[in-house]
Parts: structure tokens; C-alpha cells; sequence
């Protein structure tokens, strides 16, 4: 399939570049976090004898995927729902542009494209009803940042750029792709520098409180009866 020059470059040179950068970052702030030593455990373990550290560690890294463990989601599921799949629509989107200019056969089918299209248009309304929230509720006004409106917006326009992207038709105009390229580079440079870069630490920060609840015995959480 041709593509035009800038197209080409925008889905190879421009994201190559773009990953490098943020490979860079990332490690220079791995380099950064691993220079602190973990505290020590001052207290002697406690609780349960069923679980211990490893268990606990384990139980606190999947615990995103388990919304019956925490009271907020597991009393406004519908939320959580959102929260699953706006992520699920940033990795699919990332995905996508790698799938793209290295292996379009693997979305070329009709059902494919529709399935992630709709992934993306869900991930696109979720950002939207999140940007409405940011700035009509009170309390996510108050703890926002000029950070975290740009970092949404800019999600959920690429959300939607991902959406016109899927079907990889360059021949019906590369404006989409285009844009969704360009955005998608955009991303991958500035979430090192941004507080989407949060996630990079999640599994350290859920292993080491896991750890230390698990010794405590109380990771995993244990409902009553």
C-alpha cells in the first residue's frame, strides 16, 4: 500500500525516535529509584499464618484486576468498567501503532477494525464523561492540575484519532492516520514528563506494600463470613 513520504516517516522514524527518548527517561528514573534501599520491616510479623509476603506481594500487584476486593468498586462497578476500559483502549491504541506500519495483516480483517473501533469509541465517550467530571465536580476541581486537563484531553482526542485510524486506508485520505501518528509520538514523549508516568512505579509501590501487609498477614484480604 503507498503511503506518502511524511506518513512513512510519521509511522517509523518519528515514533522510533520517540520510544528512544522515552526509554532513556525511564531508565535514568529506574537508575534514580533504585538508588534508595527499601525500608526495613520494623514490625514482627502478625495476623494470619495462611499468608505471609509473597502472598501478600502477589495479591497486591493483580489487585487492580479484582474489583471485588476494594468497597469503591465493588459498590460502583459501572465505574470500574470505565476505569478498565479506558486503560484496556490506551494499550490497544499503543499497540496499534507498532501493528500498523510492521504488521497490518494482524487488524486488516472487517471484524478486527470493528472490534477496535469500538474500544476506541468507548475509551473516547469515557474521557469525555471524564473531563465533564474534572471540571464540574467540585472536589476534582480542587486536587486537579493544569497537568492533569491536558494529559485527559489529550487522551481522549487521541482516543478518538484511533478510532478514524483503524481502519489503515490511506488510500481514502491519511489525514486520520496521520494525525493519530503524530499524536501517538506526541504521547510517547510527553508522558515521561507527565503524571500518566505514574504507572511506571505501580508495581514497585503494590510489591513493596503488598510485601509489608503480607507480613503483617493482612494481604490478601480475607472477607468475613
Amino acid at each position: 500500500m503507498h503511503v506518502s513520504e511524511l506518513l512513512h516517516f510519521a509511522e517509523h522514524r518519528l515514533q522510533e525516535v520517540a520510544l528512544v527518548i522515552m526509554a532513556l527517561v525511564y531508565t535514568t528514573r529506574l537508575i534514580w529509584f533504585f538508588r534508595f534501599a527499601p525500608m526495613t520491616e520494623r514490625q514482627a510479623p502478625t495476623g494470619r499464618i495462611t499468608t505471609n509476603p509473597k502472598k501478600g506481594s502477589t495479591y497486591s500487584l493483580f489487585n487492580v484486576a479484582m474489583p471485588w476486593a476494594m468497597e469503591s468498586t465493588r459498590r460502583n462497578f459501572f465505574f470500574y468498567m470505565q476505569f478498565a476500559l479506558f486503560h484496556i483502549g490506551v494499550i490497544a491504541s499503543l499497540t496499534m501503532s507498532f501493528i500498523i506500519p510492521y504488521a497490518p495483516n494482524l487488524i486488516s480483517s472487517k471484524n478486527a477494525i470493528l472490534l477496535l473501533q469500538v474500544l476506541f469509541g468507548c475509551a473516547f465517550l469515557i474521557g469525555c464523561m471524564r473531563i465533564i467530571r474534572r471540571f464540574t465536580v467540585k472536589v476534582m476541581r480542587a486536587i486537579s492540575t493544569p497537568d492533569d486537563y491536558f494529559s485527559l484531553i489529550l487522551l481522549t482526542i487521541w482516543f478518538l484519532f484511533a478510532f478514524l485510524a483503524a481502519p489503515n486506508n490511506p488510500a481514502q485520505g491519511e489525514s486520520a492516520l496521520l494525525t493519530y501518528f503524530l499524536l501517538t509520538a506526541f504521547f510517547i514523549l510527553y508522558v515521561p514528563f507527565s503524571k500518566i508516568s505514574h504507572y511506571l512505579y505501580y508495581p514497585f509501590m503494590r510489591y513493596y506494600l503488598g510485601k509489608s501487609l503480607g507480613r503483617r498477614g493482612v494481604f490478601p484480604l480475607q472477607r468475613g463470613n
